[in-house]
């Protein structure tokens, strides 16, 4: 998931996963405390009233009460003037935050306040009360109440008036309760919603940035195999493949770089021992003619001749590594043409064949193609593919006489070249790497086929440059065959 995304989903998160959890836990509350409230007081209210218009709410737990007493005082007073029921009727509104209050003429009888609030002076006189809140009266005092009265007569003619005071500054326990309740249920809501969203982006955000900062310090401790894994679906999850990706690929250059300076040593060490062997003898059969030694006109020319044979050698040696050196830079120019396969091949074979003859190497060919096969390939440095997989074979051929054969069969879309010998064959271990740069089967270079070992690895280079394929198949004692796959050109007729 995006970033962007998870943004959004927090934010809708935090705006209304409270809201609707509140809104459950409080209807929840509500409904509960609204039983409490009928199953206590008898009396079927709404808290929403409560909360709004509470003096309503106040006056509804009196009016069966009120209700009682007015009866009563309009068919038997007489039952007024006992101060125990009148204590009865106290006990029963005391529950519901009011008390009674009995007056006679203007002398109080009966208050049944706890705390004897004086509240006498606000008391209406008899036959002067008139209500405001359903039957009752709200006096606005330091301590406000809501009051009901009862106007009725003494047996003996006094004027009675029994009174039901309501504590308006009392909140129902219930709803008291409630409102802690949906105070505790909206800081446990927005605590929840605080760990859900805290908890989910620290998945999903920082830990993998966590982990992507443990990966980059330890990289930068050198340690290049600790690998990480990130969700592509996101960016940060596709910055850890990234971030992997540049790991195994700063580790495969650095194990380049480090091959690189091993063969490097390597090409130096090679160097120096294939430039050596040459510029001693030459220095030798220089200082022959310049003391004397050659002291007859055929010595001084064989010293000649082997001076310039071996300023031959320094010269094919040289022209190696400068070919090497622009395949390792890809600066080689490529002249790509259409090329008729039987009749390079055919002077390749005229070319080599006087030099293999000279070394007792017999060279044939057989081509199993049709005469007007081409292939798409530049003729020069195809030619230098052939030679050196000649010079490679004539080198390992050994003293014995040798035999090198051409074979070209048809490969489908491809044209196959089998360069076949007689020689002492590669080892099954070696055979793999034979086309690696700098390697030699010969290792301690200490026979007498020398080379640096990049022949055949510039051969690869320049048939891989022309969509070929080269392999090699080889049985000690038997001979090596090298194989060479390029690619058909149709050629059409205008």
């Amino acid at each position: 998931m995006k970033i962007k995304s998870r943004i959004i989903i927090a934010f809708l998160i935090i705006m209304f996963l409270p809201a609707i959890l509140f809104g459950i836990s409080g209807i929840s509350i509500i409904k509960y405390q609204k039983n409490s409230i009928q199953k206590e007081y008898g009396s079927n209210v709404d808290i929403y009233d409560i909360l709004v218009n509470p003096l309503q709410i106040l006056n509804k737990f009196t009016r069966g009460t009120y209700n009682n007493i007015s009866t009563i005082a309009n068919e038997s007073p007489k039952t007024l003037e006992d101060i125990g029921f009148i204590e009865k009727l106290n006990r029963e509104v005391s529950m519901r935050f009011s008390f009674i209050i009995l007056r006679k003429d203007n002398e109080i009888i009966y208050n049944g306040s706890s705390d004897k609030a004086n509240i006498e002076k606000y008391l209406p006189e008899f036959g002067d009360f008139t209500t405001d809140v359903e039957g009752g009266f709200y006096i606005d005092t330091n301590n406000p109440f809501l009051l009901k009265q009862k106007d009725f007569y003494f047996e003996d003619g006094s004027l009675g008036s029994i009174f039901i005071i309501t504590d308006v500054r009392n909140i129902i326990p219930q709803i008291r309760h409630s409102l802690i309740q949906l105070l505790v249920t909206y800081i446990m809501v927005t605590m929840l919603t605080a760990i859900v969203v805290v908890y989910w982006l620290y998945f999903s955000i920082l830990k993998p940035l966590n982990t992507l900062k443990i990966a980059t310090s330890e990289i930068s401790k050198g340690n290049l195999n600790y690998s990480i894994e990130g969700e592509p679906r996101d960016e940060i999850g596709q910055l850890c493949i990234d971030f992997d990706a540049m790991r195994i690929r700063i580790k495969d250059l650095l194990e380049t770089q480090l091959e690189n300076e091993k063969n490097t040593k390597e090409l130096v060490s090679n160097i120096s021992h294939d430039l050596k062997t040459p510029i001693t003898a030459i220095i030798g059969y220089s200082e022959g003619i310049i003391d004397g030694v050659a002291d007859t006109p055929k010595k001084q020319e064989k010293y000649v001749k082997t001076i310039y044979k071996k300023a031959i050698n320094m010269s094919v040696l040289i022209d190696e590594l400068r070919l090497y050196s622009q395949i390792e830079n890809n600066n080689i120019n490529y002249r790509f043409t259409s090329l008729n396969i039987d009749n390079f091949f055919s002077d390749c074979i005229e070319e080599l064949s006087l030099d293999l003859e000279i070394k007792k190497i017999k060279i044939t060919y057989d081509n199993e193609l049709d005469k007007n096969t081409n292939i798409l390939a530049d003729a020069e440095q195809l030619k230098k593919v052939i030679n050196n997989i000649m010079v490679n074979s004539v080198k390992y051929i050994g003293a014995k006489e040798g035999l090198i054969h051409i074979n070209i069969r048809d490969k489908e879309e491809f044209v196959e070249v089998g360069i076949s010998d007689n020689g002492v064959g590669i080892a099954k271990e070696d055979l793999p790497y034979i086309f690696d740069r700098f390697y030699r089967t010969d290792q301690s270079r200490n026979s007498s086929q020398g080379g640096t070992g990049l022949g055949l690895s510039i051969a690869k280079k320049i048939v891989e440059d022309h969509k070929g394929e080269i392999f090699a198949k080889s049985q000690v004692g038997s001979g090596t065959t090298i194989y060479i796959r390029l690619r058909k050109y149709e050629v059409y007729d205008e």
